[in-house]
């Protein structure tokens, strides 16, 4: 188990090399990237940015797929192992946040497993959004996920439901589990730790607060930056929302006329 005394890092698991490692093996192909990429099929020839890319799975996927792609992250460690993988190459690789975005280069935005709820403060929420609508062409589409906080999903990450065994590359296996350790509901924020036993008897932990934006909130905040909202589904079948996978699935197009942008925070992805 693991020792009380040990400190948690705040986003190791996306910063620290053994924790990456962990990550990317944790989270292989799924629905949600099949969801995402049909989504981009809409676009033909379009430029996409992935914006929070992480290691690169779906970044990897649409680039194979014809798509002139971006993927820009803040976590080195992260964009160090997607450089890494086969095809790496055909994609630009960038290192930092939306601040740093061209204006009017990319025809799709994605952010993907659940970046937009990293971004915690509304501060940090909206100037985000005022980059991608500056980095998008008008009437370019912005795709996002969310977890629908009607539906808790905070409620399953405990020790006894979250615990986890997960193999290395070199079959090593790792034992993990979650734990949430502050629920604000004034602010509907979720703080939570995960714990990683590591094969050499380290325990890693990394912990991170999420927002959870009701399906109003999120509506309001893409109007005051210049988005329309298109589509919102519930699920990665596209379901409706409050009748999927607890999901609000967002598809918006950046207002044709002018954007209502600003700088960005620092703390934007």
């Amino acid at each position: 188990m693991a020792d009380a005394t040990v400190r948690p890092v705040w986003h190791a698991e996306f910063r620290d090399p053994r924790l990456v490692e962990v990550y990317d093996r944790e989270c292989p192909w799924g629905p949600d990237d099949d969801y995402f990429l049909a989504q981009v099929d809409r676009v033909p020839g379009a430029r996409v940015l992935d914006l929070g890319c992480g290691t690169g799975r779906l970044t990897l996927a649409l680039a194979q797929a014809g798509r002139t792609v971006t993927g820009v992250d803040p976590a080195p460690a992260s964009l160090e192992a997607a450089r890494a993988k086969p095809g790496a190459e055909q994609i630009t690789w960038i290192e930092g946040t939306s601040a740093g975005l061209p204006d009017a280069a990319f025809d799709v935005a994605l952010m993907t497993s659940h970046v937009a709820q990293f971004l915690v403060a509304d501060d940090v929420w909206r100037a985000t959004l005022a980059d991608l609508a500056r980095a998008l062409v008008p009437g370019g589409l912005l795709l996002f996920d969310a977890r629908d906080p009607r539906d808790r999903a905070w409620k399953g990450w405990n020790p006894a439901d979250s615990r986890r065994r997960t193999a290395l590359a070199d079959g090593r296996v790792v034992r993990s589990w979650t734990d949430v350790t502050a629920v604000d509901e004034d602010s509907s924020t979720v703080t939570f730790t995960h714990h990683n036993e590591m094969p050499e008897g380290d325990d890693l932990v990394s912990t991170a607060s999420l927002r959870f934006r009701s399906e109003a909130e999120l509506r309001g905040s893409l109007d005051v930056a210049g988005f329309r909202v298109e589509q919102l589904f519930g699920g990665w079948r596209r379901q409706p929302v409050g009748a999927g996978d607890g999901e609000l699935l967002v598809v918006a197009r950046r207002d044709a006329g002018s954007v209502r942008a600003s700088r960005a925070s620092p703390g934007s992805p």
